[in-house]
């Protein structure tokens, strides 16, 4: 049957195609499964040998990988808090830079030993074993947090600000790699060793000093500018990202680095709506990484995964328990401080995720030799690893002592109100209930603590200001605005009122 590919059809699969990942990966979070594994089946199922919707655009599956990565990384950057990273930040460095070095080298042996020895048929010498263990050397922190929000859980002893740290910015390391050894197969197979050290130093300075001092800048641009739509402010953000990404890759520099950096430098930094846009970001990430995933997904024929299977597994469960440990260890040695449970879950949480397959891409768009191999084996690498890491890490926190329950603040229902990230504040919404009125019919009659607000009443379907005469009725809901936590908390309890969600401001 044809199928006339308009615009207009595009937008219709396209649109269907995010609304089934969504209620897939909402499904998948019930079951500890991990999101972006389920978008990329979804984009599988609808493929080639799937539904039939073939996409063989490499170009256009790189533009789209490069676009979303650049993303992923402006609003990881955008989401830590210097606060959080500062008592990590030795180990996270050592882990992002010379971790991702021995795990590519570990991991490259070890294919490069699989496939003269045993699978000779793979066609794969010792620079494509290279190539592809570059690939693969980093970590995917979006699969990790997914996970363990879902299940409601966070780390002890500094974990998750050193995971994220880790992850966040070890795929420039990566992407370095897979470049230069793209470079060296295709120069003929003898690079200069200065040269190639000399071009990595150069891309690490560059991308550091522009990532610094245009993320400084960004925030100039931003509070200078004076805009009569306010709702552009989060776009100008977007934008700045994306220019500071480009602009460093044509002054040399390593703009996954540059842009990670920025967004580290905007993000703990004050500017104009603030809170809006970096919400807007963080809702503009999960769409690219949504999109990602979908479009690797449509890219991948299951019929092709069929030769290199085994070997495909057999790589992906080295690197699980063999190259991740050895490199975790190794790289922890000076840390002494780091106890032995905490190295064992940073070796677990070594997730592969969307960045190998898009590097993977990398070869295929350039023409090397070999590269539909290392893309396909890629691409099993990073399910087993999302299949056997990503749906035990809530588990093998608990095994090891290391995961604790937060604390939960369920969204508001009524009020949809947010205050500047400075002022360190709890809302709350509560509804009136017979018990609550025995107390006293009025507002100044609740034994509210000191420094606490009702600032809004809702009614029926109005809202209004109250003041303290205020005759309160069965059903109302307050908007509740307090400094201290605890005495409102227990305040509540005396009043006999249980309905009420939490939102914290800090």
């Amino acid at each position: 049957m044809n199928i006339d590919v308009s615009t207009e059809f595009i937008f219709l699969i396209g649109s269907f195609l995010f609304f089934v990942s969504m209620l897939v990966g909402k499904a998948g979070h019930r079951f500890g499964v991990p999101v972006l594994l389920l978008f990329l089946l979804v984009g599988m199922a609808f493929g080639g040998d799937g539904f039939g919707l073939k996409f063989e655009n490499i170009q256009v599956a790189q533009a789209i990988g490069t676009l979303s990565l650049v993303m992923i990384l402006f609003s990881g950057g955008l989401d830590t808090k210097f606060t959080e990273v500062k008592p990590v930040i030795g180990p996270g460095v050592v882990l992002a830079t010379l971790g991702v070095l021995l795990t590519a080298l570990i991991t490259g042996f070890f294919t490069w030993w699989l496939a003269d020895q045993i699978c000779a048929g793979l066609g794969i010498g010792f620079l494509t074993a290279m190539l592809l263990a570059s690939t693969v050397s980093s970590t995917d922190s979006a699969s990790v947090f997914g996970i363990l929000r879902s299940k409601g859980l966070s780390l002890k002893n500094n974990l998750r600000p050193l995971l994220e740290l880790e992850s966040g910015s070890n795929d420039p390391m990566a992407y370095m790699r897979t470049i230069t050894f793209i470079s060296i197969i295709q120069s003929g197979g003898h690079p200069n060793p200065w040269v190639v050290g000399g071009v990595i130093l150069v891309q690490l300075v560059v991308g550091t000093l522009l990532g610094y001092l245009l993320g400084r800048l960004a925030v100039m641009i931003i509070n200078h500018i004076r805009m009569d739509n306010v709702a552009l402010y989060p776009v100008l953000l977007l934008i700045q990202g994306i220019f500071i990404f480009s602009l460093t890759y044509y002054l040399k520099g390593n703009g996954y680095l540059a842009v990670y950096i920025a967004g580290l430098v905007i993000g703990n930094s004050k500017f104009a709506h603030k809170r809006t846009a970096m919400n807007f970001m963080d809702g503009f990430a999960w769409m690219s990484q949504i999109l990602l995933f979908l479009t690797l997904g449509l890219l991948v024929n299951p019929s092709e995964l069929v030769p290199v299977l085994v070997p495909g597994i057999v790589i992906a469960l080295f690197m699980v328990f063999v190259a991740r440990p050895l490199t975790v260890f190794l790289c922890l040695v000076p840390f002494r401080n780091i106890a032995l449970r905490d190295r064992v879950y940073i070796s677990w949480v070594g997730l592969r995720g969307a960045v190998p397959i898009i590097f993977a891409i990398l070869p295929l768009a350039a023409g090397v030799p070999g590269a539909r191999v290392v893309f396909n084996i890629v691409f099993i690498i990073t399910i087993v690893s999302l299949v056997l890491q990503g749906t035990s890490l809530p588990i093998v926190a608990r095994w090891l002592g290391l995961a604790k329950k937060p604390k939960k603040y369920r969204s508001f229902e009524d009020f949809d109100v947010e205050f500047a990230e400075d002022i360190k504040s709890v809302m709350t919404e509560i509804l009136i209930s017979d018990e609550t009125l025995t107390h006293g019919k009025n507002l100044m009659e609740l034994p509210l603590p000191d420094n606490t607000l009702v600032v809004m009443i809702k009614r029926d379907e109005k809202f209004f200001v109250p003041t303290g005469q205020t005759e309160l009725a069965i059903g109302d809901k307050l908007l509740v605005i307090s400094d201290n936590e605890k005495a409102l908390k227990d305040s509540y309890k005396k009043l006999g009122i249980s309905n009420y969600s939490y939102q914290r401001n800090q």
